[in-house]
């Protein structure tokens, strides 16, 4: 059935769809899945930010470098460029990675009055005001904001849409063929249940992202073995041809 996505009616409905795909995702992935990481909430900053247009190993590769080279935050922001540009070599584009790294965490330091910011008090605030608060810093989005309350040790229900996780959402019909992975966020977040926690709203996120992963791909998708065709248009479209 299609959903029409610009009625004001349809939201209960796609909410239905989005726990029935959470539901298949999540037996087929074998949820509940692991945190990935431990690392506190300005750390995790860093790395979601060394993450951009990177694989996984190369990112882990430059940050892992960036720790060894510099044991505090605080020397990261002060040292000079050209080091800090040398330690996250792995990842894509170091020569602009360095000096974003670097302002980020001085606007992370002036924000924070100067003194030592570890972001934990995001998890005193509100979800919204916490992600504005990331989201001021130039450089920082919602995906990037996302990650930094649920994937870090404040463990806060906000989630994050990367490329495979959008790809599975628009093709089931959850979001509309021309809602861009920033705009995505509020309303893919809309459709899941306001109680949900850190767990819940992880294994969303990883479920869809493994689907898209694993299935769904960007190009010839496996749509004959997809758990959600029975009700994915784009599926259903593509057996039929």
């Amino acid at each position: 059935m299609a959903i029409l996505l610009n009625s004001t009616s349809d939201l209960t409905a796609r909410q239905e769809l989005a726990l029935w795909a959470h539901e298949r995702l999540c037996a087929e992935y074998g949820a509940p899945f692991p945190f990935f990481s431990t690392k506190d909430p300005l750390s995790e900053l860093i790395s979601a930010l060394l993450s951009h247009r990177t694989r996984n190993q190369d990112s882990h590769r430059a940050y892992q470098q960036l720790r060894a080279r510099f044991p505090t935050w605080d020397e990261v922001r002060d040292a000079p460029t050209a080091e800090v540009e040398e330690a996250i070599s792995p990842c894509t584009w170091p020569e602009q990675k360095a000096p974003r790294l670097q302002q980020v965490l001085h606007q992370v330091s002036q924000r924070c009055n100067g003194g030592p910011c570890d972001l934990a008090f995001l998890a005193e605030i509100p979800i919204k005001e916490a992600r504005a608060w990331l989201e001021a810093i130039p450089g920082v989005g919602p995906k990037t904001s996302a990650a930094v309350l649920l994937f870090s040790s404040l463990r806060i229900p906000a989630m994050p849409v990367d490329s495979h996780h959008h790809r599975v959402a628009q093709r089931l019909g959850l979001i509309g063929p021309k809602v861009g992975e920033g705009a995505a966020h509020a309303l893919l977040e809309a459709l899941l249940p306001p109680g949900w926690d850190a767990q819940q709203v992880y294994d969303h996120h990883e479920a869809f992202m493994f689907h898209g992963q694993k299935c769904c791909y960007f190009h010839t998708p496996a749509c004959g073995r997809c758990v959600l065709l029975e009700r994915c248009p784009t599926g259903q479209a593509r057996v039929k041809r």
